[in-house]
């Protein structure tokens, strides 16, 4: 067996060996990562799809213990991630764990609020224009405390220039109600505003990204994850 061959652990279901079995040509065992090759085989949109059949098996209880040390000397040489997330640093959101991604799978970056900056973007476009990774995604979640501290207008150190980052959802949140981080329904609903504002921060500070999906090899898309519910909502 090729020691570069590694394989998403999404492909232990049948429902996403199926769907992904003409593209790739013939499903693979689980507890192997894909190949340069396979995974160029895959399009964005089959990506996507195996990240909400991996949420949805994290969900429902039915997520296989990963062969991490496998996945760790399959990668140990070479990876070709399929896709850059940017999520929140919050302990209860960690992106591999709640999609069924594993060592290799996906390139990570995490700060509090998920929002942009040039180091972020650099990373991303590293990951999608170098590494060839095609999934561009941007993931919130439900009482997200950095929305929160925005919301409130918190001052507290470096946090205070990041949590600046975030008031411009705060404000553009359209919202009928107690508009306060008490009330977790407006708090939600700035995270989703936020997620949809750092998308089009995205494109409009990347050129490499925006001429990446105008040529369709890239997505980019966003997502909120539910604390309560252990489900990803793909928002776009």
């Amino acid at each position: 067996m090729n020691d570069r061959r590694r394989f998403l652990t999404m492909l232990g279901a049948t429902t996403v060996t199926g769907s992904i079995s003409g593209a790739l040509g013939s499903p693979l065992p689980y507890g192997y990562t894909l190949t340069k090759a396979q995974r160029d085989k895959l399009n964005p949109d089959e990506i996507i799809a195996l990240m909400k059949q991996g949420n949805e098996r994290f969900s429902k209880g039915q997520r296989p213990t990963p062969n991490y040390i496998a996945q760790q000397r399959a990668t140990a040489n070479d990876q070709h991630p399929l896709a850059v997330i940017l999520s929140c640093i919050d302990s209860r959101a960690p992106a591999e764990i709640i999609m069924d991604l594993g060592i290799g799978d996906i390139f990570n970056s995490r700060v509090a609020g998920n929002v942009s900056n040039d180091d972020i973007l650099g990373s991303m476009e590293f990951a999608c224009k170098v590494a060839g990774a095609k999934v561009v995604l941007v993931m919130g979640h439900t009482s997200c405390g950095a929305i929160k501290g925005a919301i409130d207008d918190v001052k507290l150190g470096n946090l205070t220039g990041l949590l600046e980052k975030i008031r411009p959802a705060v404000e553009a949140t359209t919202y009928k109600g107690e508009r306060s981080s008490k009330n977790l329904a407006f708090v939600d609903a700035v995270a989703a505003k936020n997620v949809e504002l750092t998308i089009d921060s995205i494109r409009s500070n990347s050129q490499v990204l925006r001429d990446l999906e105008s040529a369709q090899s890239i997505k980019i898309v966003g997502a909120m994850y539910n604390l309560d519910t252990a489900t990803v909502d793909f928002l776009s």
